[in-house]
């Protein structure tokens, strides 16, 4: 059932973007007078089609549901190549170099003005999500060397305002990837601001193996752990606790956090834990043995009301699409940096990720809820705009590279160069997927 729920999501967040992308190509090969013989969604052997509109435009679902294309009429193709008067004239050959760059160009713009509409209407919508305040942090991290505290909360980083900690997390991440000092501005717990700084060096770059946030010591607030459910016959029923109870420390120690209890109980499988409880305004003991989970770990069966400071974040319709668009400029941005840093060795070759992961994120945002899927669907959006920019020949990318050099020389590239470049763009495309598909599988298996 976890299969089938992961591949439904991974199936409704990519679908659609595709349709989106290749509907992009065909507006605007429409709208420049190019005739569009077929409309596929996935690649391979024709599945189902229908024929619509004045030039009965076939409507094709293909069997590879990997990407999908839009096939005009083309000289360069003996298939397509134009057989009348009428036909020639729309010609995808034939349009000016800047119609076919707006053709070409129009998928991933369609991918980005689909991520700027759904972050909008995000931003408009509000979402409720935890807020900056910090968790106490080791003090040999580089947050509690900077001057950082647990209870204090970040407010802006170089300036930029922080309301959330997925704005936070976003923000060091750009610093990451840049290798630019974190100033921030915190108020602390009794209302006070100050300022901190993390240099750049203590900043690790984000990757599949790595937190940059955890490694600073920058870990969202968690509350004191407070019961909301003891389920009946476990361990933590069995001991007294009730809802609303709040777990102050266990053996003489005391809990900072809901973490520390869950720690505590986890390590302690079989053996009983002397629960120091505030009921009201009484202070009790209670016996608490963990019972112990397949992993060997002590489980409590309790269930804790939720301990973590959220904040809902909101805008009004102009600044929602304003803060959409920037949000979407600064994502393929970050994107192109990173690709950037793979290619001349600054990066690991892990930070490939391939359909495998993308899936998995799938079905792990959908069962968050729409907005966090809808998130993170504008991402892929983001990322499927950028992969088909890249300048690799049978991507758009490549046939923008191509014309590009047309305005450039005054002619374009000879069918040969195009040819040998069309076999090597498949070549590495094919090597780019198996890298991705290999990085999926091991950080999976």
């Amino acid at each position: 059932m976890s299969f089938l729920y992961t591949a439904a999501a991974f199936i409704l967040a990519l679908g659609p973007l595709i349709v989106f992308h290749e509907l992009g190509h065909y507006w605007v090969a429409r709208a420049c007078g190019v005739k569009v013989l077929r409309f596929s969604v996935g690649m391979g052997k024709v599945l189902w089609s229908r024929r619509f509109g004045p030039d009965q435009t076939e409507w094709a679902v293909s069997a590879l549901p990997l990407g999908g294309y839009v096939q005009m009429l083309d000289s360069r193709d003996p298939a397509t190549t134009p057989t009348n008067d009428a036909d020639r004239a729309r010609d995808f050959m034939r349009q000016n170099v800047w119609k076919r760059i707006a053709i070409v160009a129009a998928g991933p713009v369609a991918n980005f003005l689909l991520a700027i509409v759904l972050f909008a209407a995000l931003f408009m919508h509000g979402t409720e999500e935890p807020g900056t305040k910090l968790r106490p942090m080791a003090p040999n991290t580089p947050a509690y060397v900077a001057g950082l505290r647990g209870g204090d909360s970040i407010v802006a980083v170089n300036g930029e305002p922080v309301a959330a900690w997925s704005d936070l997390r976003w923000q060091m991440t750009h610093l990451a990837v840049d290798r630019i000092d974190a100033h921030l501005t915190v108020r602390a717990a009794d209302g006070s601001q100050y300022a901190a700084t993390i240099p750049a060096s203590a900043v690790k770059e984000p990757g599949p193996d790595s937190d940059p946030m955890a490694a600073l010591g920058l870990d969202v607030w968690i509350g004191m752990p407070q019961v909301e459910k003891a389920v009946a016959g476990g361990a933590g029923a069995r001991a007294g606790l009730q809802p609303g109870d709040v777990v102050l420390g266990a053996d003489g120690k005391p809990f900072a956090t809901a973490a520390d209890f869950v720690q505590a109980v986890r390590a302690a499988p079989g053996r009983t834990l002397q629960l120091q409880v505030r009921r009201g305004s009484q202070i009790l003991t209670l016996p608490l043995t963990p019972a112990k989970d397949p992993k060997g770990q002590g489980l409590a069966s309790v269930q804790l009301a939720q301990a973590i400071e959220r904040v809902t974040v909101r805008s009004g319709p102009v600044e929602a699409v304003a803060k959409g668009a920037r949000r979407t400029w600064e994502m393929t941005a970050l994107t192109f940096k990173m690709i950037g840093k793979i290619v001349t060795g600054q990066a690991s070759l892990k930070n490939v990720t391939g359909p495998i992961a993308i899936a998995d994120y799938a079905g792990q945002t959908a069962r968050m809820g729409l907005a966090t899927f809808l998130g993170f669907i504008a991402v892929v959006s983001v990322s499927l705009g950028v992969m088909n920019l890249l300048p690799i020949p049978v991507l758009d990318g490549g046939h923008l590279l191509y014309y590009s050099l047309e305005v450039l020389t005054g002619r374009p590239l000879s069918e040969r160069i195009q040819g040998f470049a069309q076999r090597a763009g498949v070549a590495l495309l094919f090597m780019l997927m198996a890298l991705a598909i290999f990085n999926d599988l091991s950080q999976r298996l």
